[in-house]
């Protein structure tokens, strides 16, 4: 089968693999979307934590179940899936409490071990999750969009709040999208217009602010009765926006740090003290905040598909990941299209 294989940053090759059989537990998977997203070019940049090389990239996941191994239901064959990618460990306390997002030995598929950046893919049967009416683009958005709703649920949003998201990629935009859902007035951050705009009219954020051209504080207190934000979240990926931000969040404000990034974050305590700020890191997702997500689309409440932006075949993957990843780029989400009228090897 092909394989497209990360072997070291700024490095992608097309290989010939073995395809995999299932082990007991196991699905394989007739990979048909690979949504590119943050992780995947901190990847290829090298300034991804938790990683290392060589690596098959790939956790934003959909296909068709085309074998189960033992212990599986064979009615999956022939059904869709998208991949809940963070394999948990069951037995650690984290998993105990349900919060199997931050596993203690966490192996995110596409990270920690190879992802779904080929054409087939063994992957423990109760991490697929199947659905009869949700097309293949969307199923490969779950994931990317399921990141959004736990930061939501771990920020205790509430109806009429205001609602600041720093970073307007995919990962921010599914931010504001649930923070909406939850009846929240929502203010997307970004330096780059053509990215506000695009919120503003394909997503419908009404409220959008230029860091580098506008007071962010003083606009928000307009908004907000003279407060700064009520919750805060960070999706830039940037040390330097992440310490600003401390500056954005209210008294008894809440900030969510969505982006983890290979740096340290300082803050000046007093302040952070005087506003009893509660600071949160919000870590992939749960089953629950996947189920919440297809809902949400099943119900046509997410426009998720308006941010793929780009789209190519996996074996021009490697000659146009370096196009994707370069400033100016005016790419929103690349999916990775495998559907073709042959069967993979």
């Amino acid at each position: 089968m092909r394989t497209v294989v990360c072997n070291e940053p700024g490095s992608l090759t097309l290989e010939e693999r073995h395809a995999p059989d299932c082990a007991p537990n196991e699905a394989l998977l007739r990979v048909r979307r690979v949504g590119v997203c943050g992780t995947d070019i901190h990847a290829f940049s090298g300034n991804q934590p938790y990683f290392s090389y060589p690596r098959v990239l790939g956790h934003e996941l959909a296909g068709e179940i085309v074998a189960v191994g033992e212990s599986v239901d064979p009615q999956l064959v022939g059904h869709n899936a998208y991949v809940i990618p963070y394999v948990h460990c069951g037995r650690c306390r984290a998993c105990r409490q349900g919060r199997t997002n931050c596993c203690r030995q966490m192996q995110v598929i596409g990270v920690h071990r190879d992802g779904g950046m080929c054409d087939t893919l063994a992957v423990p049967a109760e991490h697929l999750v199947t659905s009869d009416t949700l097309p293949m683009d969307q199923l490969a958005l779950v994931e990317c969009q399921a990141i959004g709703a736990h930061a939501v649920r771990r920020s205790a949003l509430v109806e009429g709040e205001l609602a600041v998201v720093a970073g307007a990629g995919p990962i921010g935009m599914g931010v504001a999208q649930l923070a909406r859902e939850r009846g929240a007035r929502v203010v997307m951050l970004d330096t780059n217009p053509q990215r506000l705009a695009f919120c503003r009219e394909h997503l419908g954020i009404e409220h959008t602010l230029n860091p580098a051209e506008e007071d962010v504080a003083m606009a928000l207190a307009d908004l907000n009765d003279g407060e700064l934000a009520d919750a805060l979240f960070d999706a830039t990926g940037n040390p330097q926006a992440m310490q600003q931000g401390f500056d954005l969040v209210g008294h008894a404000g809440r900030y969510v740090l969505v982006s983890i990034v290979k740096a340290d974050i300082t803050f000046h305590d007093p302040d952070f003290h005087g506003k009893e700020m509660s600071l949160l890191a919000s870590r992939n997702a749960t089953r629950e905040d996947f189920n919440e997500v297809c809902r949400l689309m099943e119900a046509g409440r997410l426009p998720a598909s308006a941010m793929i932006t780009h789209r190519g075949e996996l074996a021009e993957l490697p000659s146009r990941m370096p196009t994707w990843c370069a400033p100016g780029s005016g790419v929103i989400k690349a999916m990775i299209d495998l559907d073709s009228p042959e069967e993979p090897a």
